[in-house]
């Protein structure tokens, strides 16, 4: 059973549900999982494209499961019509490897037919939650293997080393020349190495591009494109504008942890992972305007992660390997901007060794918090 089990049957006979994430994060087992009587379709296998495009499949069904569709062409018009003339039941479960609410251009929109569901590697917290996981021990099978059920549940570094490089393959070389025409994947590649040594770091697309030898332009498709497959995700600088925090540089991050091999870049990177996933669960589940931003200054003073609802601040999290001197940044943002809640994450600091400081800034352990952190409750608390 996965986090999301129970929020997809409430809604699997309302609207048509699409769920997408990482490839092998298990999407596919979820969906299987939710219901007895099915039948899945996958665009990959011939014989499946020639079922989905004659709607040739079992009619007798409670749920039909139609898996990386994003690669037919004019999916979108094609579901939609479906939709219309047939509706439900039985319940219809879009699965992707790929951003499926991103490709707009492609056919006609299905706004206000679906609800959309973002489905992330494993967690401390979903490993406490679901597997009765210790938090210690799911940290160190996070920062070793990875959040990736597989790998993550095979425990074997060995294991993991030889999945990871397949799993980068089958995305570059197969999802990504399915829906882009791309030359350069060489180059992609070289640029994935180059972003595992700037985790954590705002990156500027202008001297990555230099380093690459390409165009600017080129350098952002190249990551929106990576973005797309949920190879990375990127956060990017809070301002209340949002027009000028798009245009500061963001910082990357990876879905795969281990990918990172700087120690402190990983640990954040850990952390990264866990409020993204938190923050989609609460969008996703229950429709709060929630983000995950960072904040830095013209001085280059950082925060780590600042979550903000509605647009305002609500958490800043400063992440550290072993560190329990609040962070100066702290005193000069919370000065500047009012901000409830106000953490310093530390790796290896044990529970019992938890305090709060006189300007009201939380120093705890990381795993521990990550395995009880309820973004739901904090936020509707300020609503």
């Amino acid at each position: 059973m996965r986090y999301l089990n129970q929020y997809i049957i409430e809604d699997k006979d309302k609207k048509i549900i699409l769920i997408s994430g990482p490839r092998q994060c298990g999407k596919t087992t979820l969906s299987k999982s939710l219901i007895k009587k099915y039948s899945y379709l996958n665009y990959d296998f011939a014989k499946d494209r020639i079922k989905l495009q004659s709607y040739k499949w079992i009619k007798d069904i409670d749920c039909l499961i139609f898996d990386e569709i994003h690669k037919m062409h004019e999916w979108k018009k094609w579901l939609k019509g479906y939709y219309d003339v047939y509706g439900i039941p039985p319940s219809i479960i879009v699965t992707g490897s790929a951003q499926l609410e991103s490709f707009t251009s492609v056919g006609d929109s299905l706004a206000g037919r679906y609800f959309h569901y973002r489905l992330h590697p494993m967690d401390i917290k979903e490993a406490r939650l679901y597997y009765a996981i210790d938090p210690s021990d799911a940290y160190d099978r996070l920062m070793k293997t990875g959040g990736f059920p597989e790998p993550f549940f095979n425990q074997s570094e060995r294991f993991y080393k030889k999945w990871q490089k397949t799993h980068l393959d089958v995305v570059l070389r197969q999802d990504l020349l399915d829906l882009y025409a791309v030359r350069s994947i060489t180059k992609i590649e070289t640029l994935t190495e180059l972003l595992k040594t700037r985790v954590g770091s705002p990156l500027s697309h202008a001297n990555l591009a230099r380093d690459l030898q390409v165009d600017p332009k080129t350098l952002r498709e190249w990551c929106h494109m990576l973005e797309q497959f949920y190879l990375i995700f990127k956060i990017v600088p809070y301002h209340h504008n949002i027009a000028r925090a798009l245009l500061k540089e963001p910082k990357y991050y990876f879905f795969d942890n281990p990918r990172v091999k700087d120690l402190g870049a990983r640990i954040e990177n850990l952390v990264g992972c866990a409020l993204l996933k938190e923050i989609n669960f609460v969008q996703d589940t229950e429709g709060l305007d929630v983000e995950l931003t960072y904040l830095r200054n013209k001085d280059g003073v950082e925060i780590d992660f600042c979550i903000t609802l509605d647009k305002k601040p609500l958490i800043l999290i400063e992440v550290t390997t072993s560190d329990t001197h609040p962070a100066k940044a702290f005193g000069v943002f919370m000065k500047q901007i009012n901000i409830p809640y106000a953490y310093q994450l530390v790796a290896n600091l044990e529970k019992r060794d938890e305090f709060d400081t006189d300007n009201n800034i939380k120093i705890r352990q990381l795993a521990d918090f990550l395995a009880h952190f309820n973004l739901t409750e904090l936020a509707k608390s300020f609503i």
